[in-house]
């Protein structure tokens, strides 16, 4: 097994060795007004995410137990303290990302300074072509800017520091005149972190989670920025050579439990970081299937959870579909992601992927229109809405 390198090899065995607890949410109910009816578990301390259930999970010397239980009798008291340890982290209200409150779910668009990144590189690593398409995804609803200048792709190479940084850079520094959108450098590597933040940077995105880099950590303490850790087995060139695990869900969620613990004796607080399970790096078709089914067991790490699905190649896989025909599965995933909970999409596709939350958000909290209005006073994500337009 290997997660994060191998120096964090022993210290993952070591740690599923003993009993662990986890806590998976399940059964989202639409929000309730008023007095609830029935008690629910609420992700993050929102009451307009509540779960009826769930799954809980024990693991100890490699035998895994499951079990099911309403969020009434997890209440109750009579579930066991590390469960209710597991619950308070799942109920912890989230921190604002860079300012941004994580009350609905956010959207990331993803800018790729880049001529081979799997789905979109070369149309924006010119400077200006990258800025126009920054800000064309903040107009479609981004709250969030990833701007990336390596790929980190299955089987690419590593880039060079200064190449790195003269393709990002000048894109960061223009963007921080122009947009009000927050942000983030996608890099590996300590002192593009450190330049990026100078340039106006708001957020530190690091597929390797502060492990590539000896310096990422001291580095990523000191600049105080929020800190999305991205799980992944292996780096780019061997990640997909054959990824094995005992139980992806459960081992993911160890890795990245045993990051968080690491930021925090760093200096880096919990609050501070957000959590992605790191769909397509290091994983095979079922590994990427099985996570995104399980999301909602992230939230008992007690950070922001990220799902970055769009346009991946386990959608092909599955499917057939070549990266530009994976839209309406990265849509799928998306929503599926936004039903368990997650706080932030990591996505390509801004103005599709808002639409449909758009009106995914509106069923779940619409209620029978009271006689005599037309029920059009919903809040809306994007584009203005068009009035009477008809059934077509």
């Amino acid at each position: 097994m290997q997660v994060f390198g191998d120096r964090w090899v022993a210290a993952w065995n070591s740690r599923v060795s003993r009993r662990r607890i986890y806590v998976r949410p399940l059964a989202r109910l639409a929000p309730m007004e008023g007095p609830q009816q029935v008690p629910t578990i609420a992700v993050a301390g929102r009451t307009d995410l509540p779960f009826a259930a769930a799954e809980v999970i024990e693991r100890e010397d490699g035998k895994v137990r499951r079990r099911q239980v309403t969020a009434a009798k997890l209440q109750g008291g009579t579930a066991a303290g590390s469960v209710q340890a597991v619950l308070a982290r799942i109920g912890r209200p989230r921190a604002d990302v860079a300012g941004i409150a994580l009350d609905r779910v956010r959207l990331m668009g993803v800018v790729n300074v880049t001529p081979d990144s799997f789905y979109d590189g070369g149309p924006y690593l010119a400077k200006d072509a990258a800025i126009a398409h920054a800000l064309r995804l903040e107009q479609e609803g981004a709250d969030i800017l990833d701007i990336g200048g390596e790929s980190t792709r299955p089987w690419s190479e590593p880039l060079g520091l200064e190449e790195e940084c003269g393709r990002v850079l000048p894109v960061i520094a223009a963007l921080a005149k122009r947009t009000r959108a927050r942000l983030s450098i996608d890099t590996r590597k300590a002192e593009v972190m450190r330049r990026a933040a100078l340039e106006g940077a708001h957020i530190i995105n690091d597929v390797s989670a502060l492990t590539h880099d000896p310096r990422s950590m001291e580095v990523a303490a000191e600049l105080g920025l929020p800190v999305v850790l991205m799980h992944s087995q292996g780096d780019p060139r061997t990640m997909q050579d054959a990824p094995s695990y005992d139980d992806v869900v459960l081992d993911v969620y160890d890795a990245l439990q045993a990051r968080i613990e690491a930021c925090e004796r760093a200096g880096i607080p919990s609050a501070r970081l957000i959590v992605d399970p790191g769909i397509g790096f290091g994983k095979a078709l079922q590994h990427n299937l099985a996570i995104v089914g399980a999301l909602s067991i992230f939230h008992g790490l007690g950070c922001a959870v990220l799902l970055g699905a769009s346009r991946k190649s386990f959608i092909g896989h599955l499917t057939g579909a070549e990266a530009p025909d994976r839209l309406p599965g990265s849509i799928a995933a998306a929503l599926l992601g936004a039903a368990q909970g997650v706080q932030i999409l990591r996505v390509h596709d801004v103005h599709a992927t808002g639409q449909a939350l758009a009106v995914w958000e509106a069923a779940m909290a619409a209620k029978s229109p009271v006689a005599g209005t037309d029920g059009t006073s919903l809040q809306h994500r994007g584009s203005p809405r068009a009035e009477g337009d008809g059934a077509a």
